[in-house]
């Protein structure tokens, strides 16, 4: 086992021996030979488009398998059996279907030697431990191709994340899918070159704005577009289903059966900007927000009482005490824990087994009172873009500091809470993502009726908050985004943040700050053309930082 794809990979090198995550050794084994088997599928996909065989059901596959290795997602391993399984049985299925195509066409049989990853088989479960325990990343020797493959490997795992959302709401890009294929395929090749793999990592950020954007189209297309909402975070004295994750899906279909049924519904983590969809307003037992970032649920689920929906990542390896009482579905797996199987035939997933032990349960315990703003998408904020300009212009505003990104344990990430108490009264602070969870119960005011956090949602929303900062552009007449009062201060945890960042940098911008810590698989080589080019930077103190975002530093 070797693993550093998140932030906190121990001593900020790597996993060795069980991942801080909670995975164990067979699993991250077991997620590295999928990857792999997912590269080789990719090299004869490249190979198919060439012959116009290419079947879009590869870019679906590699996409919802991408996203099971994501951080926090699956912790079974025989669901990974079952996906490495899928993933030979579909290799072996296209490799067929080009050789006939490329006979057909050469009048020769295919000889080329391909790599491992395309031609490596076996029948049996136990040879995919030994084997995954074999291919793990530091085989490649050299520690800047190594780095590179492993970052475009990461954004393309954020890619299929969100990609993964916008097709449960019949959205999708088959571009999207080909360069996912094309990434993939790349990180096989043993002689590409760092400027090839830059070039790649590029094209990952080129395309995970379009990733975003779509996915933002499918949201706001089926739910409408997020509005200024105060979020309930108290309790009431029913019985209650919490919802985790990030599939809005889950939570509409949720929502319209438990109607009626004596039970409410409460959002967790990543869930939270559901509150401010037009759509989900209208069940009156959709009833707010229960707890914090995910890295808390552990004591918060205990506290729940009810039964406990893990939609997506991220989830933490449930205690005992509470275990029976958390359900996964999709891409989410825990040994022992129940699962919700996907949907048939353009029906709702079945959730009839969560709303009855809802039903047995008694209500949650209060955590808080009170309430907290969100819905500050894109759209709203647009809504008010003159009097922003003009809070700008008339100096009131000063600054926006984008403090968007992941939470964790790390207790570094005390200074993401720190930052906002002593940043000054006129800056505004935007956020996507749990990172806010270190700053939106503060009270931190207003600016002329403007929050001073604008709360745009989920990690995936950030993308509204590139929408935010191309109009702020056009209202002052600036080409370069970087000459906006705008400082990155960003909080990084897993690999959709990565992708995130990936958007960020093929956007142009620049100086951006990363922390709590700097991603271990960053190797000098690759942080030094990050430094050149885009002026990255790890956190310093409070102190420093505010002093140097203040100056435009």
């Amino acid at each position: 086992m070797f693993c550093y794809q998140c932030q906190e990979t121990a001593k900020n090198e790597g996993c060795t021996i069980r991942g801080v995550c909670g995975k164990t050794e067979d699993v991250a084994n077991l997620q590295d030979l999928l990857v792999y088997l997912l590269k080789g599928i990719s090299v004869y996909a490249r190979k198919t488009g060439e012959l116009e065989i290419a079947d879009k059901t590869v870019g679906r596959f590699i996409t919802e398998s991408l996203f099971t290795t994501i951080t926090n997602v699956s912790f079974d391993p025989a669901r990974f059996e079952g996906r490495i399984k899928a993933a030979l049985e579909l290799r072996e299925s296209i490799a067929a279907k080009f050789k006939e195509a490329y006979q057909e066409k050469e009048g020769k049989v295919f000889s080329e030697v391909l790599p491992d990853m395309c031609t490596w088989y076996s029948d049996h479960s136990k040879d995919y431990y030994l084997k995954g325990a074999e291919i793990g990343i530091l085989n490649i020797e050299d520690e800047d191709i190594r780095s590179l493959k492993e970052l475009l490997t990461y954004g393309l795992k954020g890619m299929a994340a969100y990609t993964e959302h916008a097709y449960v709401l019949a959205e999708e890009d088959e571009e999207i899918y080909e360069f996912m294929i094309e990434g993939l395929a790349a990180t096989a090749d043993q002689d590409i070159s760092v400027d090839k793999l830059i070039g790649l990592v590029m094209r990952c950020g080129e395309l995970a704005v379009q990733t975003m954007a779509l996915l933002d189209k499918a949201n706001t297309g089926s739910y409408g577009n997020p509005e200024p909402t105060e979020v309930n975070i108290g309790v009431g004295d029913r019985p209650g289903i919490l919802i985790s994750g990030h599939d809005l899906k889950d939570l509409e279909e949720l929502l319209v059966q438990t109607a009626g049924k004596g039970i409410d519904v409460y959002t967790h983590g990543e869930m939270l900007p559901a509150n401010s969809y037009p759509a989900f307003k209208k069940y009156e037992h959709f009833v707010g927000n229960y707890g914090n970032a995910w890295w808390q649920q552990t004591g918060e689920f205990e506290k729940f009482n009810g039964p406990i929906l893990m939609t997506t990542n991220c989830l933490v390896p449930p205690r005992e005490s509470y275990q029976d009482r958390v359900y996964t579905t999709g891409v989410v797996g825990f040994p022992g824990v129940k699962h919700i199987d996907d949907r048939e035939d353009g029906k709702q997933k079945n959730f009839s087994a969560i709303i009855e032990h809802a039903l047995r349960c008694e209500p949650p315990a209060e955590l808080e009172k009170g309430s907290i703003m969100g819905g500050f998408a894109h759209e709203a904020v647009l809504s008010v873009a003159d009097k922003v300009v003009e809070a700008v212009k008339a100096g009131k505003i000063k600054r926006f500091v984008v403090m968007a990104g992941c939470d964790g344990r790390h207790k570094g990430r005390d200074y993401y809470t720190d930052l906002a108490e002593k940043l000054p009264e006129d800056t505004v602070i935007l956020t996507a993502g749990c990172a806010k969870y270190r700053y939106n119960k503060l009270e931190l005011g207003d600016i002329d009726g403007i929050p001073r956090v604008l709360d745009a949602g989920q990690c995936n929303d950030s993308y509204s908050l590139v929408v935010i900062a191309q109009k702020l552009a056009e209202a002052f007449g600036v080409d370069d985004i970087n000459e906006l009062p705008i400082s990155y201060d960003i909080a990084w945890y897993e690999q959709k943040a990565v992708t995130v960042l990936l958007a960020l940098l093929y956007l142009g911008v620049k100086g951006i700050r990363l922390g709590p810590s700097l991603p271990a698989f960053i190797s000098p080589g690759v942080l030094k053309v990050l430094v050149d080019k885009f002026d990255i930077k790890g956190i310093n103190t409070v102190g420093d930082d505010l002093e140097a975002i203040m100056a435009g530093e």
